[in-house]
């Protein structure tokens, strides 16, 4: 048997010394996190850019695709992509900016701003389930803690994901 076929013993057979890294469990944590966002938002035929996308629109208004792959952190070469399918489906709208007819204006629509609506409890309910065992208090504190570590490397505000 490989790695690969073996089935997973919850780390019982892993060194002491790689259980005791903390970035190692922040790793595994992460992976696991990122394994059920991805497949929950799958289930409702979206994803994490999308949601990235609908809620930037929604806090900050509408902004040219430069600035929304700054500040969503989706690179701008995957940004026309993701902002296709959006139009696609009727969530959000292009339109030429009047100040630079070059650029465009994305805009959330009302069915955008539903289907946010939507992506916005299914969050709730996966944030939920990734953090199952924790208490109230615990999110809290590891938000915090998180938070903390991101800006002390320098990426404070940024998205918790790969752009």
């Amino acid at each position: 048997m490989n790695e690969e076929t073996e089935p997973d013993d919850g780390g019982a057979e892993t060194p002491e010394r790689l259980r005791r890294l903390a970035s190692r469990a922040l790793g595994r944590a992460a992976a696991q996190a990122d394994r059920i966002i991805t497949e929950g938002l799958a289930e409702a035929d979206a994803h994490r850019w999308h949601y990235a996308v609908l809620a930037t629109l929604a806090e900050f208004g509408p902004a040219s695709q430069a600035t929304l792959s700054r500040r969503t952190g989706v690179h701008r070469s995957d940004m026309v992509g993701v902002l296709n399918t959006l139009a696609a489906r009727g969530l959000v709208e292009r339109a030429p900016n009047p100040a630079d007819r070059r650029r465009n204006v994305i805009t959330l629509t009302p069915e955008g701003s539903a289907r946010l609506a939507d992506l916005d409890a299914l969050q709730t309910t996966l944030q939920d389930r990734v953090l199952a065992p924790l208490s109230p208090a615990d999110r809290a504190l590891l938000h915090t803690l998180l938070d903390r570590l991101t800006a002390h490397h320098g990426q404070a505000g940024q998205p918790p994901w790969p752009a």
